[in-house]
């Protein structure tokens, strides 16, 4: 089924779908890291004291990028468990192909 307004341009399978058991995988790896990650260079900031090395704003920088690493895990999991609860029940949405 082709969607209005946008046309194929590659040659990929019209069936084609995302590998989403190996996004939930690393997903579930990767967010608690990242977390664990947050919070050990936050920590580790707040603790430092401004002659250290690494400088205090160096590691709040870490600690950002991996909140952001975190976040970005979160919202990927929770997109990847609707679409797999999407495909489990058999509605019709996205990718899914009506004959």
């Amino acid at each position: 089924m082709q969607i209005p307004g946008r046309s194929r341009t590659g040659t990929e399978p019209v069936t084609a779908r995302s590998a989403l058991g190996l996004r939930l995988l690393l997903s579930l790896v990767y967010t608690p890291v990242f977390l664990a990650g947050t919070v050990f260079f936050a920590v580790w900031a707040s603790r430092a004291d401004p002659g250290d090395a690494p400088a205090p704003d160096s590691l709040r920088t870490l600690a950002w990028i991996c909140a952001v690493l975190t976040v970005l895990g979160l919202v990927d999991l929770l997109v990847v468990l609707a679409r797999r609860r999407r495909e489990r029940a058999g509605a019709p949405g996205r990718g899914s192909r009506r004959s």
